[in-house]
């Protein structure tokens, strides 16, 4: 089966795109739901967060994402070695839900999968780009957060420029009829 990487910055559509492709019968791995699950659920995680950022982590047997989110990301050696703790993980979990798919194909959706080296084990990569101003409105209307906070994000992920020399396809996500005709025909080919 081939493993068809799927990524893009916060706000870009990607998991948009993910659906599109759901909705046409392809199994589709979102990483970011799994990299959350795992965190709230493995106890090799949960030692390994809280020897790295303390109790305060964890709030009643879950993951404080705000307080990880506060710490990460203005400090990029913290949030290398916490990708580190949670990505071998979701990793080892992707394998193994791969075996049981049964499709000529299947996406693997990951924020950071150029960032994290995962697109090294696909067999094709698709980026999905916007204009910096409708992933802030994406992520404001999204998240209630601030302007401020959505370009911090922004800017502590790798850019479209860098993504783009290691994709093989990028989708411009603006108008959601021409993704989703881009899609399909994308769709067509890799049957």
């Amino acid at each position: 089966m081939k493993v068809i990487g799927l990524t893009g910055g916060i706000g870009s559509g990607k998991t948009t795109v993910a659906n599109m492709f759901k909705s046409l019968g392809v199994p589709v791995y979102i990483a970011d739901d799994e990299a959350r699950r795992l965190s709230d659920t493995s106890k090799v995680i949960r030692r390994e967060l809280i020897k790295l950022l303390g109790e305060a982590v964890y709030i009643n047997n879950r993951l404080d994402r705000k307080y990880v989110s506060n710490q990460i990301f203005k400090n990029s050696d913290l949030l290398k070695q916490v990708n580190e703790i949670i990505h071998p993980k979701v990793a080892s979990h992707f394998r193994r839900w791969l075996k049981k798919q049964n499709a000529p194909y299947c996406i693997k959706e990951a924020a950071i999968l150029f960032e994290s080296g995962g697109y090294k084990q696909c067999d094709l990569t698709i980026l999905v780009t916007s204009p910096i101003e409708t992933r802030i409105k994406r992520v404001l209307l999204r998240d209630r957060t601030t302007k401020e906070a959505v370009l911090e994000r922004i800017n502590n992920q790798w850019t479209d420029e860098r993504k783009r020399k290691l994709a093989n396809i990028v989708i411009e996500n603006v108008d959601l009829n021409l993704t989703q005709k881009e899609i399909l025909k994308l769709h067509n080919s890799l049957l």
